[in-house]
């Protein structure tokens, strides 16, 4: 279950977990890859925007999890 994002602190501090669990695991799980996908659902389309920006800047490896469907 994800949780709505209210600003740009909520982004940053997955954007710690996803930098913490790559240096630590490896990898993400897969109950956090669905939990951040959730949360870009549910909180808007600006802090789905800064989201990615964060991703792209700080941990790209994640990227390929994360990705938009057209």
């Amino acid at each position: 279950m994800g949780y709505r994002w209210h600003n740009k602190i909520d982004v940053d501090e997955a954007i710690v977990v996803l930098m913490n669990s790559v240096d630590k695991e490896g990898n993400v799980a897969p109950w956090l890859i669905k939990t951040i996908n959730q949360s870009i659902a549910d909180s808007g389309p600006e802090l789905g925007k800064y989201f990615y920006e964060e991703v792209e800047n700080h941990v790209p490896v994640v990227l390929r999890f994360f990705e938009v469907e057209s």
